[in-house]
């Protein structure tokens, strides 16, 4: 293919006003460069770029597709510098001609001094002459100009006419820079990993980057370009892995360079990868059109080398192409067992049971999660789909104190003997619209890029784990499309590009939408209400709320796992009074070793009490514990001014004048 064919190629999408697509030629970043390159800008290409990519009909690497590219666009040469190897010249023949143009060119001038011995040109930071140098303060008059004159034009004689090629990066940024402002030639250059061999924040860095800035921004429009305008300046191009690793000022202070980000390959792309894998896969040869268009929709995401390591996967596993879904599930995890059906059996079946001794009053949610859990670990769903997205999503509303947050600890305690080894993610902490950036981590380049999202990371560290989105009601709604593609797709890509999927979790959101009304329903009642009444109300809340936000797709995504909790009814106040008492008791034993007991009779009936007023009914067991921060604080007062002994036993209960006394057993009221 000429230039010329290749300029018409490239441009023609963009002169026509329609999308770029790839059709076997080039990745579409690679026309991006192009595109790039004739706008006059230098490029820093940043990303993937130890991924391989789709050129000229098959897999080609990085180096390979931008050589390959910026020789196409009619360079004759491209010269590639890495801190390994050096200047290399990845086309054949380019080394060559680089060698002729080398000899053409004047060498390097050496540092002229002064009488202080400073440097006294560019040429001594390294760089060669620049149009409009001057000279130093020392050799403004006319004599110094014609001996500085002289001694240069004897150096230029002395110097051979082949010089050999260079091999420090100081050298070869300055030769580089001489050839690149020349119109001579086309020319072309890559630096790939400078931010290695250049670390940021180093004083010696500083000055290499300004070289390299200064060649990037000194190239020049080659006489020799054909075709249609506008023409490309010669190249001088960075390969980073991550620009934020780059000083900030390198390339953002100067219009003329530009970055441009390599992601993973878009759906036309991995539709070529895939067409041409496909044979490689298991069950290739009854593959139809809508396998491979449903293995496409599953590798969004997938880098190149991830694309085609797919087959080999397909064989490894015994997956075969018919059930993407499941190929990609062994693919990603990389585990020959499911961690969900590593569970014990007796403690998945009496799931309920378990959770229902530690919930108290909410038999509907509790029944919901565990036939949840019970389903994960047998593994039955409907179609394929259940292996991509989350293993369970709930969204509990109810009062509040009822139990939301407790639920999904007793959950993690049920699946890791550990009901601290759940992710709690606050959600009023995501009020504002960046905030989102720290679920999947900021965009390359900027603060925070290489850390990653807290989200991402966790489950990328901990693919099987419960997540708790605690008051979902209070994040922004730029957040809450985060999580929508986490139930669709059970997938999240961070900033660094690196996918975490959520297909092991179980997730679980909490909000008090409508508990704010709970008072004035419960308010004026003879009796409490139902929970019919409540479920209606609190689904309705939720419903509305959404709308309000303008993200009703999320709650229709939602409302099959929404579990309305019921409100804490009168026969269940005794029930958590006494496990708060227990918890009590304990902790007096543990502390000071003295026994704590608690004189139910009169605990009870008081308790009760309270907690028939509508406005402290509103705030469910938090108000339970309220109530009973009196006892621990007369338990508290005794233990100062008593000083009971180890081994002996105090008894706490409510006087006959109402208030909360503790007293040494034995000493009782009547």
């Amino acid at each position: 293919m000429s230039t010329v064919e290749w300029t018409k190629r490239d441009t023609g999408a963009a002169r026509e006003g329609q999308p770029a697509l790839a059709d076997g030629m080039m990745p579409l970043w690679a026309v991006s460069l192009g595109w790039e390159l004739r706008r006059g800008r230098q490029v820093i290409l940043n990303g993937q770029i130890r991924d391989r990519w789709w050129f000229d009909d098959g897999p080609a690497s990085f180096r390979d597709v931008v050589a390959r590219t910026l020789h196409l666009g009619g360079a004759e040469v491209v010269g590639w510098w890495d801190p390994v190897a050096g200047l290399t010249f990845p086309v054949p023949g380019h080394a060559q001609r680089f060698d002729q143009l080398l000899s053409a060119v004047p060498p390097p001038q050496p540092p002229v001094t002064g009488t202080a011995g400073t440097a006294g040109t560019t040429e001594a930071a390294g760089a060669g002459p620049a149009d409009g140098d001057t000279a130093p303060d020392e050799l403004r008059s006319p004599s110094a100009r014609r001996a500085a004159e002289r001694q240069r034009s004897r150096e230029q004689r002395n110097a051979p006419r082949a010089p050999g090629r260079p091999r420090a990066f100081n050298d070869v940024v300055a030769t580089v820079q001489r050839l690149v402002a020349s119109p001579d030639a086309t020319t072309a250059f890559v630096f790939e990993d400078v931010d290695h061999h250049l670390p940021p924040g180093q004083p010696e860095s500083h000055l290499g980057y300004l070289r390299l800035r200064a060649a990037m921004t000194d190239a020049v429009t080659p006489h020799s370009v054909e075709g249609p305008g506008p023409h490309a300046r010669n190249a001088v191009l960075c390969a980073v892995g991550d620009v934020g690793r780059l000083p900030g000022w390198f390339h953002l202070e100067d219009p003329r360079i530009a970055a441009l980000h390599l992601g993973p390959p878009d759906p036309s792309e991995r539709r070529l990868w895939l067409s041409w894998l496909l044979r490689r896969f298991n069950g290739a040869s009854d593959a139809s059109r809508a396998d491979l268009e449903a293995l496409v929709g599953a590798t969004d995401g997938m880098a190149g080398w991830d694309i085609e390591s797919l087959g080999r996967t397909s064989w490894l596993r015994n997956a075969p192409v018919q059930k993407p879904d499941k190929l990609m599930e062994l693919h990603r995890l990389n585990v020959s067992v499911d961690p969900w059906t590593q569970l014990d059996r007796e403690t998945i079946a009496r799931a309920g049971d378990v959770l229902g001794t530690r919930v108290v009053g909410q038999s509907t949610a509790v029944d919901a999660v565990a036939s949840a859990l019970q389903s994960a670990f047998v593994g039955v769903d409907f179609g394929n789909s259940g292996t991509a997205r989350p293993r369970g999503a709930f969204f509990f509303v109810g009062p509040t104190g009822v139990g939301k947050t407790e639920l999904a600890k007793a959950v993690a305690e049920l699946m890791f003997g550990d009901q601290s080894a759940y992710a709690r993610f606050d959600m009023s902490e995501y009020q504002q619209e960046h905030a989102a950036e720290r679920l999947a981590g900021a965009p390359p380049g900027y603060v925070g890029f290489e850390a990653g999202g807290e989200l991402t990371r966790r489950v990328q560290e901990r693919p099987f784990s419960v997540l708790l989105f605690d008051e979902i009601e209070k994040a922004h709604p730029k957040v809450l499309d985060k999580f929508l593609q986490i139930l669709e797709d059970g997938r999240l890509t961070d900033g660094r590009g690196q996918t975490a999927y959520f297909s092991q979790c179980l997730i679980i959101f909490t909000s008090n939408t409508g508990a704010e009304a709970m008072q004035d329903l419960l308010a004026g009642r003879e009796a409490e209400p139902t929970y019919a009444e409540l479920e209606a109300h609190f689904t309705r809340a939720v419903e509305d709320k959404f709308r309000r936000i303008g993200r009703p797709e999320i709650y229709g995504r939602l409302k099959p796992g929404v579990i309305v909790f019921d409100m804490l009814r009168r026969e269940h106040v005794v029930r958590i009074a006494d496990r708060l008492l227990a918890q009590l008791t304990e902790s007096v034993r543990e502390r000071h070793r003295v026994e704590l007991r608690h004189d139910t009779r009169t605990l009870h009936p008081w308790l009760t009490e309270r907690m028939s007023d509508p406005e402290h009914q509103a705030y469910g067991g938090r108000q339970i514990r309220n109530e009973l921060e009196r006892v621990r604080a007369a338990v508290v007062r005794h233990l100062l001014a008593d000083r009971p002994a180890p081994g002996s036993r105090i008894r706490a209960g409510i006087a006959p004048d109402g208030t909360v006394a503790v007293t040494a057993e034995g000493n009782g009221w009547t």
